[in-house]
C-alpha cells in the first residue's frame, strides 16, 4: 500500500521515487493538480503523475539557509569587486514558474556560483538590475564611476561586471572611453544560457573572468566562451568586439582585432597579442556624455529626409553605417549629397562607419566616397558602428571638443585602440 502523498512546495529540492527509480531536482509549480514538475540537476524539466510517485524525500527547503560559513571574503585570497547589473548571468530559476528572475542579493549569487570563491574573495556591488536593452548612457556613466572607485582602491586586484549580452558591447565601448587607460583588469562577462541549464556557459565564464581579473592585463575586456566546448574563454578588447550570434555560447567575436588572450578554467593564460599592463597609476574617470547622437543604418533607396528629423530634434551628431568602403546614394531622386550638405550647414556633424564591420572605410577608391567626404562626411576607418556612436556621444559631452574641427580631431584620435593602424587577414572571423 502506498504511503499517503504529501503535497510539496515549489522550490524545495527533493528526491522522487517513481516506479522504483530515483529522480532528484527542484519542484516547480504545476498547473495540473495530478502532476508534479521537477527541474532535474541537468537543467531539464520533467513531469510525473502523482499516482506513479511512491515516495518523496525532502533534501533542502526553498528558503532554508545553509549553516556553512559564508566565505565570500576570507581575507586569504585576492579581492575582486563584482558589479552585478543584470542579464542572464545575474538571474536564477524561478521555482514557481520554471523561468528565470533576477538575483536579489549576494547570498543568492554565492549559492549559485560557488566556484568563483575558490579563486578570489568577492565584494559584490549591486547598483541596479537591468536588461541591457533598457540601459542608457546614464547607466554607463554610473557603472564607470563605480568601476573607477574600485580601480583606485589599493586592496582590489580587479573588477568583474556581469551584464546582459545583447547590448554588452555598447557598455564595454563606453567604459573604454570613460575609464581611459585602466590600471587593473576590467572584465565584463555574461551568459547566453541561465545557470539552471545543463548547457549553461555562466560558470566557466565567471571562473575565467576571475582568473582574468587577477592577470597582468589592464584593459576593458569581454570574457566568455571562445567556442562551443567548455575548453577556454577569450579575453576580447571591449571596443573591438560584437555579439555575432543570437544564442551560441561563443556569440562574441573580435572585430578587426585579435583576441587579447585565451583564458583557461584551470587558470592558465595564453597571451595572443600586446596589451596594456597592470600598473599603479590612478584612473581618472571621465563619464561625460551627450545623448543627442544617433546611429543610422543606410539601406538601398533610403530617403535622406531622415536627416531633417535629427536636425529638427536638436541632435548634434549622427553616425551613418555606410556600405562597402563608405557609400550611400549619391545620384537620382534620393541623392544624399544635398541633404548632407544642408544638415551639416545647420550644425549636424556626420560621421561614417562600416556596416560591413570587418575591414576599413576608404573614401578615395570610388567617386561616391570622394563626393561624400567633400560634402563634409568624416570617415572613421575600421571602427565599429556602435563604438563610433558611443565615442561621438562621449566626445560631444566635453564642451572643449565641440565644433566641426575640434570634434573631428578627437573622433579621429586613437584614444583607446578603437582604430587599427593596419588590418591583417587573420582578423576576419
Amino acid at each position: 500500500m502506498k504511503k499517503p502523498f504529501k503535497k510539496p512546495e515549489p522550490g524545495d529540492k527533493v528526491e522522487l521515487i517513481v516506479n522504483r527509480q530515483s529522480h532528484r531536482g527542484i519542484l516547480l509549480e504545476s498547473h495540473d493538480s495530478s502532476v508534479l514538475l521537477l527541474k532535474l540537476d541537468n537543467g531539464y524539466n520533467i513531469g510525473f503523475k502523482k499516482s506513479d510517485i511512491s515516495e518523496i524525500k525532502l533534501i533542502e527547503k526553498k528558503h532554508e539557509e545553509n549553516n556553512k560559513e559564508d566565505k565570500r571574503i576570507s581575507g586569504k585570497k585576492p579581492l575582486v569587486d563584482l558589479i552585478m547589473t543584470g542579464g542572464t548571468i545575474s538571474s536564477k530559476l524561478d521555482s514557481s514558474t520554471g523561468g528565470v528572475k533576477w538575483l536579489i542579493n549576494s547570498k543568492e549569487f554565492f549559492k549559485i556560483y560557488p566556484e568563483i570563491f575558490n579563486i578570489v574573495d568577492i565584494r559584490i556591488i549591486n547598483p541596479f538590475m537591468k536588461a541591457s536593452e533598457n540601459m542608457s548612457f546614464k547607466d554607463w556613466a554610473r557603472i564607470a564611476k563605480i568601476v573607477g572607485k574600485s580601480l583606485n582602491d589599493s586592496q582590489v586586484k580587479g573588477v568583474i561586471i556581469t551584464h546582459g549580452t545583447d547590448f554588452l558591447h555598447y557598455t564595454a565601448s563606453a567604459l573604454s572611453f570613460m575609464l581611459g587607460k585602466v590600471n587593473k583588469p576590467v572584465v565584463l562577462t555574461y551568459s547566453q544560457r541561465s545557470s539552471d541549464r545543463g548547457s549553461s556557459d555562466s560558470r566557466m565564464n565567471l571562473v575565467c573572468s576571475a582568473h582574468t581579473a587577477l592577470s597582468d592585463i589592464a584593459e576593458v575586456m569581454l570574457v566568455g566562451h571562445a567556442n562551443l566546448d567548455d575548453e577556454y574563454c577569450f579575453a576580447l578588447q571591449g571596443n573591438k568586439c560584437r555579439k555575432m550570434h543570437s544564442s551560441r555560447r561563443d556569440a562574441f567575436k573580435p572585430i578587426n582585432a585579435n583576441p587579447i588572450a585565451k583564458i583557461f578554467p584551470s587558470g592558465k593564460i595564453e597571451i595572443l597579442r600586446n596589451y596594456h599592463k597592470r600598473n599603479k597609476e590612478k584612473v581618472k574617470i571621465d563619464p561625460l556624455y551627450n545623448d543627442k547622437v544617433a546611429l543610422v543604418k543606410f539601406y538601398p533607396g533610403q530617403n535622406p529626409d531622415i536627416l531633417d528629423y535629427y536636425v529638427k530634434q536638436g541632435y548634434k551628431g549622427v553616425v551613418i553605417e555606410m556600405s562597402g568602403l563608405g557609400h550611400v546614394l549619391t545620384e537620382g531622386k534620393y541623392n544624399w549629397i544635398p541633404k548632407i550638405k544642408q544638415a551639416i550647414k545647420k550644425g549636424l556633424l556626420i560621421y561614417a562607419a562600416p556596416q560591413t564591420l570587418f575591414g576599413s572605410l576608404d573614401p578615395y577608391v570610388y567617386s561616391p566616397g570622394r563626393k561624400l567626404e567633400k560634402a563634409g562626411v568624416v570617415f572613421l576607418k575600421d571602427i565599429l558602428p556602435e563604438t563610433a556612436f558611443v565615442k561621438l556621444g562621449w566626445v560631444l559631452g566635453h564642451k572643449e571638443w565641440r565644433g566641426t574641427i575640434a570634434t573631428k580631431i578627437k573622433m579621429l584620435e586613437n584614444i583607446n585602440n578603437e582604430y587599427n593602424e593596419r588590418l591583417g587577414t587573420s582578423f576576419f572571423i
